[in-house]
């Protein structure tokens, strides 16, 4: 994407005070590829007021620089939507809109932020079972498909996952959606007790595939799944 006079505006203050996107991004109390993300995907579109007064004190600047007057044009317009099939409809009655993101397609993990305007397809499922049984807020569900067999035989490729991006810590422990700097993958995350600095231990459920540990600050998870689908 093309960077607008913000984002360069930050990279810019970032190297005048001697740190980066990432340290950044940590010391404002955000995952390790938050401000990666913002400036080179487009996600957030723009910056919120809590990010910018953080950002602003960490950088000795004021807030207003990182402030965008105008919103920036989304990554997929109505017409390039239409292109991939992605079909605009107005909010059913009982039913929960959730955008279908096709990952193996898709710049990186801010793709599973931009919701329907990123969507392949868009999924209506019941509006109860979202917000009761799944206990979940319709925006904050994507749907991905799973791609290779590190999950079998609890997850199979081909398989649908629906994914909680607000749920991006892994306490308790559970099968998380994680940037792995290649690109998503599906993976069981937990904590290590008492570490510090905090670690998280990653696994397949194949035992074929080597279990490992990283530092928190290294991992980008992206949410936790919640649900599956396969065909029989």
């Amino acid at each position: 994407m093309e960077l607008d006079p913000i984002r360069l505006r930050l990279l810019k203050e970032l190297q005048r005070a001697k740190t980066d996107l990432k340290h950044a991004s940590l010391a404002i109390g955000r995952n390790a590829a938050y401000l990666q993300q913002f400036v080179y995907r487009g996600s957030p579109r723009t910056l919120s007021d809590d990010v910018r007064e953080k950002l602003a004190a960490l950088l000795g600047i004021e807030p207003s620089v990182l402030r965008h007057k105008h919103q920036p044009p989304r990554k997929l317009r109505s017409d390039v939507g239409a292109q991939r099939g992605v079909v605009r409809r107005g909010p059913t009655r009982g039913f929960a809109e959730i955008a279908e993101i096709d990952v193996r397609a898709s710049a990186g993990a801010g793709a599973l932020n931009e919701g329907l305007e990123q969507a392949s397809h868009t999924w209506l499922l019941p509006d109860t079972l979202v917000r009761y049984e799944l206990r979940a807020q319709p925006q904050q569900l994507r749907i991905i498909t799973i791609d290779g067999d590190s999950m079998e035989p609890v997850l199979s490729s081909g398989d649908r996952i629906l994914v909680d991006t607000s749920q991006r810590v892994p306490v308790p422990p559970g099968i998380f959606v994680v940037w792995d700097g290649m690109g998503l993958v599906a993976k069981r995350a937990e904590h290590v007790p008492n570490s510090d600095p905090p670690r998280i231990v990653i696994k397949s459920q194949n035992p074929e595939y080597t279990t490992y540990e990283r530092a928190a600050d290294e991992v980008n998870i992206v949410g936790r799944v919640i649900w599956a689908a396969r065909r029989v």
